[in-house]
């Protein structure tokens, strides 16, 4: 009998042995997009966040569709067709660099896309999906509106027929990409119920202000969308859904990418942590080797992996077809709260130098307030979970 092989010696960026679950074709493209975004945005991402805006975004589109980032989990039409865990170390990766940046991602690809691959005609996925796969087209998708944004069931943008055409008329508050939008995927109440709409933005009636003195997701692009009679031709309803379903669906698939995403901001604060605590001297000796230093690494390592192997776990399943909405909350649930904390501990081992943004760490704590709130806040991820422990509905 041959002698078991020795473990390999602990690596303190993967204490879990994580990296043994992926195949090689899954650290390529993590390796990719790791690389993509130390080129491209790292370098940068400080000065765009001070300023308050995402310089070059279109260029940014085109490089990402490049790699084949933007849609990359739906087939045809150009998209990659990659796996669940496959876009979800790309979307770790993403936010690993900036929250803002894996929300122009996800809401291009999980919202926008999927809605127009899963619920458009033919013809509408030949028109847009080739073009936002490429980056050449960046879209957004207007549901939360100023006076609902967990009630979506009570929006007021209406949609009514005039003669065979629509006539859209409302406003869509905090969207992504909004204002550098070629087309919007707008929802909207109608007599025969809530329908998605594909909006090509210079039609007449439609604008997308940008929303300016944000102190979270700066480095991201954020819009109004108002309709004020955008008329429509018939074809531009998404003709396989009616109802909340359908950008409920599409919620969820973005929620997912969140459970991942959340993890590289903690990963990226953890590791500013850990290298600053091996460099900071205090007392003679550097901090790290003090013992509530040490508990604090120790705990932080704790949840980001677990974090980590959450998001695994729940890829997997949706690979497999297994996934449901619920298990989406409980990982968007968790993740995000425990990078939020993750973030202000490493703060607090930078001390006053976590302030600054020469450091990751608060960039992504307030990113982070953000993606704590959109597509789903705390409270309704908890009341979800609530009702599928119970059977009992909260929430009215």
């Amino acid at each position: 009998m041959s002698a078991p092989s020795k473990p390999a010696p602990f690596d303190p960026s993967d204490p879990l042995g994580i990296d043994d679950l992926l195949d090689p074709e899954e650290l390529a493209i993590r390796d990719t997009v790791r690389s993509w975004a130390a080129d491209r945005v790292l370098p940068y991402i400080a000065d765009w966040y001070e300023r308050g805006e995402l310089p070059g975004i279109r260029e940014l589109a085109r490089e990402l569709g490049s790699i084949g980032a933007l849609g990359m989990s739906l087939k045809g039409y150009g998209c990659a067709g990659a796996t669940a865990v496959q876009y979800g170390l790309a979307c770790l990766e993403l936010e690993a660099a900036d929250s803002g940046i894996r929300s122009l991602v996800s809401v291009q690809g999980s919202l926008a896309m999927y809605a127009i691959h899963r619920f458009g005609s033919e013809e509408q996925k030949q028109r847009w999906l080739p073009g936002m796969a490429a980056g050449e087209i960046i879209g957004c998708f207007g549901l939360t509106e100023p006076d609902h944004g967990s009630d979506p069931a009570g929006m007021r943008t209406f949609a009514k027929r005039d003669g065979s055409d629509w006539v859209l008329t409302g406003r869509k508050m905090w969207i992504t990409n909004g204002s550098v939008a070629g087309v919007a995927v707008v929802w909207a109440q109608t007599d025969e119920g809530i329908r998605g709409f594909a909006v090509p933005t210079d039609t007449p009636g439609f604008s997308a202000p940008e929303i300016k003195h944000k102190w979270s997701l700066r480095a991201s692009v954020t819009s109004e969308l108002v309709m004020d009679e955008v008329r429509l031709p018939a074809d531009a309803v998404l003709p396989d859904v009616t109802g909340l379903k359908g950008p409920l669906s599409c919620l969820t698939h973005a929620r997912y990418g969140i459970v991942w995403g959340s993890m590289g901001a903690a990963r990226s604060s953890f590791e500013s942590a850990l290298e600053y605590s091996k460099t900071r001297e205090q007392f003679g000796r550097p901090i790290g080797g003090f013992q509530l230093t040490q508990a604090k690494l120790a705990d932080m390592a704790v949840e980001l992996h677990k974090g980590i192997l959450l998001a695994h776990h729940l890829g997997r399943r949706m690979d497999a077809g297994k996934l449901r909405p619920e298990q989406v909350s409980f990982g968007k649930l968790n993740n995000v709260r425990e990078a939020i904390e993750i973030c202000r501990t490493a703060r607090t081992i930078l001390g006053a130098n976590g302030i600054s943004l020469e450091y990751p760490v608060m960039r992504h704590a307030t990113n982070l307030e953000s993606v704590l709130t959109y597509e789903g806040t705390v409270e309704m991820h908890q009341l979800v979970l609530g009702k599928a422990l119970t059977g009992l509905d909260a929430f009215r």
